[in-house]
């Protein structure tokens, strides 16, 4: 039985993030708005009642792109509900990931190396 959890809340986190990319795309907040924010991976609680968003911001700013985002938040949750036919919209937890910053200095350094 666990299994089928974990596949539907995988379904759910990537209809989630999938959502989010073009929701993002609609805020009206300038800091939002005028970002590039790429959405990595979204983990989606076993009940479905939480999930956490991990994205990345192209160039400077991130400061300012997570005030918007918890700004906007009830927007995008409301969004969120309209497009997903789930039973609770889960609450979202925005959190940046520096993942691609650090391996885009760690190739620069082996790069460097050479």
């Amino acid at each position: 039985m666990p299994r089928k959890n974990n596949y539907h809340t995988g379904r759910v986190s990537e209809e989630i993030s999938r959502e989010l990319t073009d929701i993002l795309r609609s805020v009206k907040d300038p800091r939002v708005s005028g970002s590039f924010i790429s959405i990595l991976r979204v983990d989606t609680a076993a009940d479905l009642r939480n999930a956490t968003v991990h994205y990345s911001v192209l160039g400077e700013g991130r400061d300012e792109v997570k005030k918007g985002l918890k700004s906007a938040q009830g927007y995008i949750r409301r969004e969120l509900a309209q497009r997903l036919n789930l039973r609770a919209t889960p609450e979202l937890c925005f959190i940046y990931d520096d993942s691609i910053e650090h391996g885009a200095h760690i190739a620069k350094l082996l790069e460097d190396i050479k």
